[in-house]
């Protein structure tokens, strides 16, 4: 199926690992130009770099003056048809709400929240001018799904949620299209990587992480984590033409974890 995404161009954020790689990966596949941001690259974003197709633009997107680098930089390779937001980071809080400093807070509502906020008031002030774009943010199930073991990462998850919806009824009349998508458990770094959620709570109650994985998901239908490959499907036909008419969705893709209808 033809996505109508052929010669566009993109920014796509948190894009060096994970499901913001796959994403770029995709979209590269449809004949997307990509400009990726993060802090660091990796190998296998340097591949895609080195094919010609995706622009690195080494960046903190936490840091007030990081999304503004990135959408310039974007910018003067050409307009941006589209932005998907993915940065954002989780530390498990295994002592406890009471132990979590106003500087963690505030770490991660700068990246998982206010990163995103930052980029789409940039991006969309040149949307606007062209009357046209779409923006897909990547949110989660524990937008939802409050976790007291996470509780900074899902409230900033859920402010994101919020924010999309909010954002999409704004600027639907002016052509623009805002959606998000909420994975649940995903087999990426950060939960299952050397230093990911799993390892983390294992190691502090003397678990098997690869117990503590399947913990996460033995309530879904599945059975499995969802691939970042299935989530950046999800996030690329959202950005496409093929849904034109789609805008202040949610789509959850989490192997039918969250039971509510």
């Amino acid at each position: 199926m033809d996505l109508e995404l052929e010669g566009k161009r993109a920014v796509v954020t948190g894009a060096s690992k994970g499901i913001g790689l796959a994403v770029a990966r995709r979209l590269v596949t449809e004949g997307v130009a990509v400009v990726a941001g993060s802090r660091h690259s990796s190998p296998e974003l340097d591949t895609l770099v080195n094919d010609g197709r995706v622009v690195h633009v080494g960046v903190d997107l936490s840091a007030s003056e990081g999304p503004s680098q990135l959408v310039q930089e974007a910018l003067s390779r050409g307009p941006i048809d589209i932005l998907i937001n993915n940065a954002g980071a989780v530390t498990p809080r295994l002592e406890g709400f009471t132990t979590i400093t106003d500087e963690e807070w505030s770490t991660t509502i700068n990246l998982t929240f206010m990163a995103a906020v930052r980029t789409t008031r940039e991006v969309l002030r040149h949307m606007i001018d062209r009357k046209a774009g779409t923006i897909v943010n990547n949110v989660s199930v524990n937008a939802t799904l409050p976790d007291p073991l996470v509780i900074d990462y899902s409230a900033a998850k859920a402010a994101l949620a919020n924010f999309s919806k909010a954002l999409s009824k704004e600027v639907g009349p002016l052509g623009i299209r805002v959606n998000a998508v909420s994975p649940g458990p995903v087999s990426t770094e950060l939960w299952l990587g050397a230093e990911g959620v799993a390892a983390t709570v294992s190691a502090a109650q003397g678990s098997d992480a690869r117990d503590v994985a399947g913990g996460a998901v033995k309530d879904t239908a599945t059975g499995r984590f969802t691939s970042p490959e299935e989530v950046a499907e999800l996030i690329v036909f959202l950005a496409s033409g093929r849904a034109s008419n789609v805008t202040g969705a949610n789509y959850v893709i989490d192997g039918g974890l969250i039971q509510d209808l």
